[in-house]
C-alpha cells in the first residue's frame, strides 16, 4: 500500500512503519495519524508477520501530535473523539500478537514516546531525548503520557516528567525502566537487526502467548495474572502435542451438535428441563 506521510515495507517475516515527515521531525499530523492506524491493520490481519519495526526517517524519532493543527481538531466533542482515536491507535498496537520494536533517534517526545510506551521492545541511540512537554503548550497528554507512563515508571516520576516538562537522555530512560537498550549513534539498524535473529529462533506461539499474560496480567491482581499463566501453560502442552485428556470431548461434542449424534441427544436430554421450575 502506497503512503503519504509513512514509508511501509515487508521483509520476509518483518513489518517496517518508518514516520517519514523529517522536516518536521516526524511531527503526527492529523494524516500520518491515520495513516498509522491503517498500517497497524496491515499487520494486525497479517498471519505471515511476526515482527514490526517502527522508526522515523532522518534524524528523530517522532516529536508527538502536530501542535500546528490542532486548531483544527474542533470543539471539545471533537477532541475527544481524537484523543479516542489515538488511544485506540495505541491500543491496537499494543495489543498486536507480533513483537514490536521501536528504534529511537532523536527526539521522542509527547506523542512519540506514547509510540515507544506500546512497543515490545524500545533500543535508542545515545543522542535520543525523551519527554512530556505538553505542559508549556497548555494541553496535557491523550493517550499514554500519565497511564502508561506511571505504570512504567511510577506515578512520583511521571508527575515530574509530566508537571516539569524536561527533556532527559536515552540513558535515564533504561534507568527507569521506559526503554530497554541504549547504542552508540551509529549502531541502532545494526542493533535491531540482532534483536530480530534473537526473536525470529524462538517458538513463536510462545512468544505470542508470553506478550498476551504479561500485558494482561500486569493490569490485574496477582491471583487473576497467575490464572492466566496456567492456562497459558496448559496452552503451550496442547500445541506442543500433549493435548488429548481422557474425559475431554476431544471435538466430539461440537461434530456431534452438527451431525445431531447421540452424544448432544442425549446431553440436552438430560439439560435442557432440568431445575426450569
Amino acid at each position: 500500500m502506497k503512503f503519504e506521510n509513512l514509508i511501509y515495507k515487508e521483509i520476509e517475516e518483518t513489518a517496517w512503519i518508518i514516520l517519514n515527515r523529517p522536516e518536521v521531525m516526524n511531527a503526527l499530523s492529523m494524516k500520518l495519524s491515520e495513516e498509522i492506524v491503517e498500517a497497524i491493520e496491515i499487520v494486525r490481519q497479517s498471519t505471515k508477520l511476526k515482527f514490526l519495526v517502527i522508526k522515523g526517517e532522518g534524524p528523530n524519532f517522532c516529536v508527538g501530535d502536530d501542535i500546528t493543527e490542532m486548531i483544527k481538531w474542533g470543539n471539545a466533542n471533537d477532541i475527544t473523539r481524537r484523543c479516542r482515536y489515538y488511544q485506540n491507535m495505541a491500543n491496537q498496537l499494543e495489543e498486536l500478537d507480533k513483537m514490536t520494536i521501536a528504534a529511537v533517534d532523536g527526539y521522542a517526545v509527547g506523542g512519540g514516546l506514547e509510540i515507544t510506551m506500546v512497543c515490545d521492545f524500545v533500543i535508542a541511540t545515545e543522542r535520543s531525548k525523551w519527554g512530556m512537554p505538553e505542559v508549556d503548550v497548555g494541553i496535557t497528554p491523550g493517550w499514554g503520557g500519565t497511564t502508561r507512563l506511571s505504570r512504567l515508571i511510577g506515578r512520583r516520576r511521571a508527575k515530574e516528567i509530566n508537571l516539569i516538562g524536561a527533556l532527559h537522555t536515552s540513558k535515564k530512560a533504561v534507568e527507569w525502566n521506559l526503554w530497554n537498550r541504549v547504542v552508540a549513534n551509529d549502531q541502532l539498524d545494526e542493533e535491531v537487526e540482532r534483536l530480530l535473529e534473537v526473536l525470529k529462533s524462538k517458538n513463536q506461539q510462545g512468544m505470542r502467548q508470553l506478550k498476551f499474560i504479561i500485558n494482561r496480567g500486569v493490569e490485574c491482581d496477582l491471583y487473576t495474572a497467575q490464572g492466566f499463566e496456567v492456562l497459558s501453560g496448559a496452552l503451550t502442552g496442547a500445541v506442543s502435542g500433549f493435548w488429548k485428556i481422557k474425559d475431554a470431548d476431544q471435538g466430539k461434542g461440537i461434530l456431534n451438535f452438527t451431525d445431531k449424534g447421540g452424544l448432544w441427544q442425549t446431553r440436552r436430554k438430560l439439560a435442557k428441563d432440568f431445575w426450569v421450575d
